[in-house]
């Protein structure tokens, strides 16, 4: 399949020129298994420069000292665990962060209720075993056996979704960097340049919190939600106009001012207060983050340029945020009221038009 027909690249493949670039303008030490130095691995993550006629764009707009710890945390012997609220770009960081390392980004184990040691360790071709006995040819290479095979990194989305024998099987890989498999009698050396890293969302803490013995073996990066205004709107801007490029949207990527009513709606919810501090509000039970504010103006874009003559309109995005705002059809529902009669219709302005749109889907 051409890449024109996927629907989603992997990292090395989107940003393959950039990449190219900055390992053909290396100029500083490169740790072992890595494609270029921690100095420009930032420079990849961090964008907003030009690196032999080709322009980097930026893949995390945060904390740069934040990046810079995970990413000397990786020229190290210990594992890199991103932590944050559902929507702080820990898997974007962490795929972007692999790419950039390794030119692979795919070894991944997808963290749920139902991930099992195997994915985690190795599994078996039962057929060919069966019909040959255990021997390396009907052995099915987990991701993580795979990069400790090829001095990569392995990512593990979601660690605290999987079930504590899943998480302890981690253990004994990230101490001794070897993986047992006692079926041929073998003991698997991670090869120099191995690494993992996890992301764990703090909402998830309680489903199956990690134990300290696992939390040794990680250096910790915490996440943080934008901090300003500023920021968040850049951030999905940004990431907005990345992903329509990807899609067949047909339509115009939002102005200034739609993205700012989003964004605020969003942060004024997520914190329980109107942006000036002097109005309290009920927040909702979704998590409003910086990621689902792009979905939603992506859903928006999608209207426009389905339904409509390709410019987003207050109607679309009532839609999407109808959507978005509203999960638990009880609660979010009376919150959501609330906030368009007594913040959204008192301000006027502007803000007139997108209100009575969302009376419209609001009788």
């Amino acid at each position: 399949m051409s890449a024109a027909n996927v629907q989603r690249l992997p990292a090395e493949a989107l940003y393959q020129r950039e990449l190219d670039a900055l390992i053909s303008a290396e100029r500083e030490a490169v740790p072992t298994g890595w494609r270029m130095s921690p100095r420009s691995v930032l420079a990849y993550i961090e964008g907003n420069t030009r690196v032999k006629g080709v322009e980097i764009t930026p893949k995390y707009m945060g904390n740069r000292r934040l990046v810079e710890i995970a990413i000397a945390t990786l020229v190290t012997d210990r594992a890199l665990l991103l932590i944050g609220e559902p929507g702080t770009a820990k898997s974007w960081l962490s795929e972007h962060l692999a790419a950039a390392v390794n030119g692979d980004s795919t070894k991944v184990v997808q963290g749920t209720a139902g991930t099992t040691e195997e994915q985690i360790r190795y599994s078996w071709n039962y057929a060919m075993l069966i019909a040959k006995g255990p021997c390396p040819e009907a052995m099915v290479k987990s991701p993580v056996y795979r990069a400790m095979e090829t001095g990569s990194i392995a990512r593990v989305e979601e660690i605290s979704r999987c079930a504590s024998e899943v998480q302890d099987a981690l253990i004994s890989i990230l101490s001794e960097k070897r993986l047992s498999v006692p079926e041929l009698a073998l003991e698997v050396p991670a090869a120099k340049g191995f690494s993992l890293i996890a992301t764990a969302n703090t909402r998830d803490k309680g489903v199956n919190d990690m134990s300290a013995a696992l939390k040794r073996r990680f250096n910790i990066v915490v996440l943080p939600t934008p901090s300003d205004m500023a920021t968040e709107m850049e951030i999905v801007s940004t990431r907005v106009s990345q992903l329509s490029n990807g899609l067949d949207l047909n339509a115009r990527e939002p102005d200034a001012d739609t993205v700012e009513k989003v964004v605020t709606i969003f942060r004024e919810l997520r914190s329980g207060a109107t942006l000036d501090g002097k109005q309290k509000l009920k927040g909702t039970s979704g998590v409003l983050s910086t990621a689902e504010a792009i979905s939603l103006l992506a859903n928006s874009m999608a209207l426009a340029g389905s339904f409509g003559d390709g410019g987003v309109t207050d109607s679309d995005l009532a839609a999407a945020l109808q959507g978005a705002v509203v999960k638990d059809e009880e609660k979010d529902y009376i919150s959501w009221k609330e906030y368009l009669e007594n913040v959204m219709k008192k301000r006027g302005g502007e803000w007139l038009r997108l209100y009575r749109a969302c009376r419209e889907l609001n009788p």
